[in-house]
């Protein structure tokens, strides 16, 4: 790994690469563009390492040598600390911000103590507002019965919500003053042994998650977008959020959108070219997730909710160890695996980095749009699983299949995309 930098002063680019730029709503990408790399803590080295070969090759590919990844090492979470003395280096968050574009593996965060998530703070300080999570079926091996009809893309709102930390321990001051305050001003009375979170969802974040969500829907040409939400215990947080969508779909998306409540009188029928807008309680969109996945398309969801839906949908096709994830503002984006950093794994060559590899290809997609490369890619993947060639968390579950090591896995992907691609 090439030496990483802990001050700004130690901060430099690669020779031959460019800055990706951004002006007045336009995101300009060179053929030769810089990208971030934080390889992350426990298995990240290892996925990501492989992310990093698989990505390569397959710009390469894609392009004929035309286009080129300049990689930029930088440090975040554990690593980062053991090196830099702080979780989140300031030279790290004003590389990516200058960047514009980073692959991020799992960071490492300790359980109720340490220092704070250095995911949560990278995704506020960069204004990382949506977390998108595209769930869809490569072969994997899953309990589920109807895998292939799941094709979705949840739109998380990341920057608020119980996510935006605010909370208090039950025996701190701020909890006994926040508890005095409610009953002196409110007559809300809490016990002495209650702790305290706030949660802050607002209009402005709201709308431009919806505007993000609803941009993408009628660009990709997508069937449905569903608000999700529990709006009718917390009318005035995610009740408002539903809302606060729905102003925008009205408001701003109104030639391409037809509302549930509209097609009642065409029997049902949307449209062509018309997208649906419709919303659904929390429960019952995780439950008709299970027993319906054809019916949902987009979703938007608040922080804490666009978790849990996530982590259902991508239970459907296997579970978490190939689910990608994409962390977008304007012009910018972080993307990363979906999971942990399993650090008991570390360093033993089993880890699938086949999450960190999709994640590449969304960021090669969403943000670059090197759709081309991510094509490369995401077929790849299909086709390795078909053949068997998978890491020992596929295989177990797949009993056609020898598992393959980190390396050897990737190395196989690799092959396969030099045929296929």
């Amino acid at each position: 790994m090439a030496r990483v930098p802990c001050d700004i002063e130690d901060l430099s680019f690669p020779p031959g690469s460019e800055l990706l730029r951004y002006d007045g709503g336009v995101l300009s990408v060179p053929s030769s563009p810089v990208v971030a790399v934080i390889r992350g803590d426990g298995i990240g080295p290892e996925v990501i390492g492989s992310a990093v070969k698989v990505i390569d090759e397959a710009v390469r590919i894609a392009y004929g040598g035309s286009r080129r990844i300049h990689w930029l090492e930088l440090v975040a979470g554990r690593g980062a600390f053991e090196i830099c003395g702080t979780p989140l280096p300031e030279v790290t968050v004003e590389a990516i911000r200058l960047v514009r574009a980073a692959l991020k593996g799992p960071l490492e965060t300790p359980v109720g103590g340490g220092y704070r998530s250095a995911n949560v703070l990278l995704r506020q300080l960069l204004d990382l507002y949506a977390n998108i999570r595209p769930v869809k079926w490569y072969g994997q091996p899953t309990p589920y019965m109807y895998p292939g009809k799941v094709d979705l893309v949840v739109f998380r709102e990341n920057t608020e919500d119980l996510y935006a930390g605010i909370e208090w321990a039950f025996d701190s001051v701020e909890a006994e003053d926040f508890r005095r305050f409610l009953r002196e001003r409110f007559g809300v009375r809490l016990a002495a042994d209650t702790g305290v979170g706030v949660k802050p969802i607002s209009r402005s974040a709201t709308q431009r998650l919806a505007r993000l969500a609803l941009s993408w829907a009628t660009r990709r040409s997508r069937r449905r977008v569903t608000i999700a939400h529990k709006g009718t215990v917390m009318k005035f947080t995610e009740g408002a959020f539903a809302r606060w969508v729905y102003e925008i779909a009205l408001n701003e998306f109104r030639d391409s959108i037809v509302l549930e409540r509209e097609i009642e009188s065409m029997e049902g029928v949307v449209p062509e070219g018309k997208v649906l807008v419709n919303d659904r309680l929390a429960d019952n969109l995780l439950q008709q997730l299970i027993l319906r996945p054809w019916d949902y398309d987009v979703i938007v969801c608040p922080n804490v909710l666009g978790d849990l839906v996530s982590e259902v949908a991508a239970a459907l096709v296997g579970g978490v160890g190939i689910a990608p994830g994409i962390n977008m503002g304007d012009g910018i984006a972080v993307a990363e695996p979906a999971h942990g950093s399993a650090p008991k794994h570390a360093g033993r060559n089993i880890a699938n980095p086949t999450a960190s590899i999709l994640a590449g290809a969304l960021l090669l997609r969403e943000l670059l749009g090197w759709h081309e490369a991510a094509d490369v890619i995401e077929k790849a993947v299909g086709e390795a699983i078909s053949r068997g060639f998978v890491t020992y968390d596929i295989a177990r579950y797949k009993g056609d299949a020898t598992p393959l090591g980190t390396r050897e896995y990737t190395e196989r992907l690799v092959e396969i995309m030099r045929v296929t691609g």
